[in-house]
């Protein structure tokens, strides 16, 4: 499982911008949205795109859940619960990364 959320992980790093907004709100908002429409899509959900966000989140997600299939033919064989986990184990690195352990001070500055 490691090495699979590995590959999303270096995937993501390398492709998507959408980690590094400005603020810390900003970026997890679209860890979450981007990876929580990518699971819908890749366990044959149907993701809501009612508002601005919801289809700016669903762009995103079908971009990379296309990129994903393209690149890893393993997740075509994974189950709906190997997805979630695959995907929650990426949101939490990401996080970590990009959020927790970013040397960025501008992420949490008090005057913005």
């Amino acid at each position: 499982m490691e090495e699979k959320i590995d590959d999303l992980y270096e995937y993501v790093q390398e492709r998507c911008l959408w980690q590094f907004f400005s603020r810390t709100w900003d970026r997890q908002e679209n860890i979450e949205g981007v990876l929580g429409k990518a699971e819908q899509l890749l366990t044959g959900g149907t993701p809501s795109r009612e508002t601005p966000m919801d289809k700016l989140f669903y762009v995103d997600a079908a971009i990379v859940v296309k990129d994903f299939k393209e690149r890893y033919s393993w997740i075509k064989d994974c189950s709906p619960a190997e997805i979630k986990q695959l995907l929650e184990g990426l949101k939490s690195r990401l996080v970590d990364t990009v959020i927790t352990h970013s040397r960025n001070r501008e992420l949490s500055h008090h005057l913005y």
